[in-house]
């Protein structure tokens, strides 16, 4: 046999039995010359991953921490929650921990749900300019039909609109849906797959489903604009005595720091200004069983603060990208399903709650980070936590 026919001897089969998963471990503990032991310790129960990955060979563990108590009065999330947090990265859960009790001790979170829709963009070809104007007519007048056609294949989607763009010979369409308490992604593919290909029949066009305007999972101006999932505000108003005595700095300090970040941010190009939305993202998204790609959209978002005309410090920021369901994809593992269950989070009718429960921990992790870049004690954490790690305190 030769060396490169080698490759071709992972046992593949999309059996998700503990047997078949260690017979593929096997054969990369001799492949590899390593010894997979952790890799392979929590597969009792591996066909719950079925649907979830293919060539199944173990699981990763990353640590879980829990934050709080959150105080929010929202719409949807009203009360005190403890968030978790699944993340390797030390100082994370204690930063926003500590932000988390400094807005409570200040009267909660205010959170609203400003706009909840996803979108995907196919492209379709025409002749010349004057047939693509024609074509965008014809999606106008026909819409419902385009519409009855997209939801034959969904009972959580709806099509709500469909926003033409002209360049050259090309429209590109973009499909506007509700998913419900699913993130949705999937759902709109297949949607708008059956749209498209009855748009084709009609209008003798070719089509490619996806065209990379709705830039999934990527950055860009468009949706940190138009929006991607659910859009969300949150607000908070922390008196200054609670700042001087619990982050050991001023609100005028606070302020002073977030100015020149927004400086440098605009210097930068960046699109959203915000300390470390990713970082809670990643953390919640890991946890709760989303789509951690995702965070490539979500962490568009902009924070803001400033000192009231009593010296308090108002603290707010909108994250116009948060593509999340509690239904459907990986919230029915049976971990990430308990983390839901943690802020009362998982199943139908809980989206929203989960969008303002992840708005008002970013909020959290803003007035922490910031507070302790302005107090001058940021680096401390992170050399402690060092410290820790060695065992040496």
């Amino acid at each position: 046999m030769r060396e490169e026919d080698k490759f071709f001897l992972l046992p593949k089969a999309q059996i998700y039995t503990k047997e078949y998963v260690i017979k593929r471990t096997r054969w990369l503990n001799n492949y590899t010359g390593t010894n997979l032991y952790h890799i392979i310790r929590f597969i009792d129960n591996c066909e719950n991953f079925k649907g979830y990955i293919e060539n199944l060979i173990g699981t990763i563990q990353i640590p879980l921490g829990i934050a709080g108590p959150l105080k929010i009065n929202g719409q949807y999330a009203k009360g005190l929650f403890y968030v978790p947090l699944a993340t390797t990265q030390s100082t994370l859960v204690r930063s926003y921990d500590r932000g988390m009790v400094i807005l409570t001790k200040s009267g909660g979170v205010n959170t609203l749900v400003l706009k909840d829709e996803i979108h995907i963009s196919p492209v379709f070809f025409m002749n010349n300019i004057t047939q693509a104007k024609m074509f965008t007519l014809w999606i106008v007048k026909n819409f419902e039909k385009i519409k009855k056609e997209a939801e034959k294949t969904t009972s959580y989607g709806k099509l709500l609109r469909i926003r033409p763009w002209i360049i050259g010979k090309k429209v590109f369409l973009s499909f506007y849906y509700s998913t419900g308490d699913a993130m949705g992604l999937n759902i709109i593919v297949i949607a708008t797959d059956r749209a498209c290909r009855y748009i084709s029949e009609k209008t003798k066009t070719k089509f490619y489903l996806r065209s990379n305007l709705s830039s999934d999972k990527k950055a860009s101006f468009f949706n940190f604009i138009d929006g991607y999932g659910k859009e969300v505000l949150a607000e908070a108003t922390i008196p200054k005595e609670i700042i001087t005595q619990y982050l050991n700095t001023t609100p005028q300090e606070i302020y002073n720091f977030w100015h020149s970040a927004v400086l440098g941010s605009i210097q930068s190009g960046m699109i959203g200004i915000n300390a470390h939305f990713a970082n809670g993202l990643a953390a919640i998204f890991a946890a709760c069983g989303q789509d951690v790609a995702s965070i490539a959209n979500a962490h568009l978002g902009i924070g803001e603060c400033d000192v009231t005309e009593k010296g308090d410090l108002y603290i707010t920021l909108k994250v116009p990208c948060l593509p999340i369901g509690t239904v459907g994809g990986a919230t029915s593992l049976p971990a990430q399903s308990e983390c839901l269950k943690i802020i009362g989070c998982f199943g139908a009718g809980k989206a929203n709650k989960f969008a303002e429960i992840i708005g008002a921990t970013l909020l959290g992790g803003e007035v922490s980070i910031i507070a302790a870049l302005a107090g001058g004690y940021f680096a401390k954490a992170h050399i402690d936590a060092r410290k820790r790690k060695l065992n040496e305190i």
